[in-house]
């Protein structure tokens, strides 16, 4: 089996993307285990395995998984082992050069508890992704949320398009970062959470481990993706003003 840094010339980004797109409107569950070498696999997906298996079936090659050389069928794919590929094989583009770039992956880095979350770019500023437990693989866009960055997998060949406007999101995205974010909005998501049923520690306006791994809770009992961070949907779902 070629390893990820082969080159494959007749493999195109659009070719990843276009297989993505056949599996549209499929279930999502997180922690799945994707066969990649199972051409026939209909789901369930999450958002790294469906990436994953996307680019083994275009290319037959793994990446962003945890052995990228070992067995398809049991090769585990996380948004960590993605983070991982792209620092180590140095294919890293920017958000802007993703946004127009069919087939590219763009990547939100996972935190402590929570799964990060990656989709493929349409290279018009949307996305393919295996998006939540509430609807599955979805097409979406990249704009108005928050990411930390693109990647190409190296031997594939990608095409650029015109450039696509991708315009940040208007709200502060609440996460697990350090130093830790503070604030009255933090300890209302806290308190919010309490209210829900779900435990992030002390209600002390710190966005600590606790209220992240209390974040992930319930954001997977509300069907949203599970990353941990609290944006717009899961403002909305908590019940409390972005």
């Amino acid at each position: 089996m070629p390893s990820p840094t082969s080159a494959l010339p007749s493999v195109t980004g659009s070719a990843i993307l276009q297989i993505a797109l056949q599996h549209v409107g499929e279930k999502y569950v997180l922690g799945i285990q994707v066969p990649k070498d199972n051409p026939n696999w209909k789901g369930p997906w999450d958002c790294a395995e469906f990436v994953s298996w996307s680019v083994f079936q275009a290319a037959s090659v793994l990446y962003g998984c945890d052995k990228d050389s070992g067995v398809p069928a049991s090769a585990d794919a996380y948004t960590g082992y993605w983070e991982r590929d792209s620092l180590s094989l140095g294919r890293i583009i920017s958000l802007d050069e993703a946004a127009r770039t069919p087939g590219a992956a763009v990547l939100r880095f996972p935190q402590v508890s929570a799964s990060g979350h990656i989709v493929l770019s349409d290279g018009l500023g949307g996305t393919v992704e295996a998006h939540s437990p509430a609807d599955g693989v979805i097409r979406s866009a990249l704009a108005q949320r928050r990411w930390d960055t693109g990647i190409l997998v190296p031997g594939v060949t990608y095409n650029q398009g015109s450039v696509v406007p991708l315009v940040p999101p208007s709200t502060i995205i609440y996460r697990l970062v350090q130093p830790m974010m503070t604030g009255d909005k933090i300890k209302q998501i806290q308190q919010a959470l309490i209210g829900k049923g779900f435990d992030p520690g002390s209600p002390d306006g710190e966005f600590g481990p606790h209220t992240s791994a209390a974040v992930v809770a319930f954001q997977l009992s509300q069907g949203l993706t599970p990353d941990g961070e609290v944006g717009p949907q899961t403002v909305k779902a908590l019940g409390i003003s972005p």
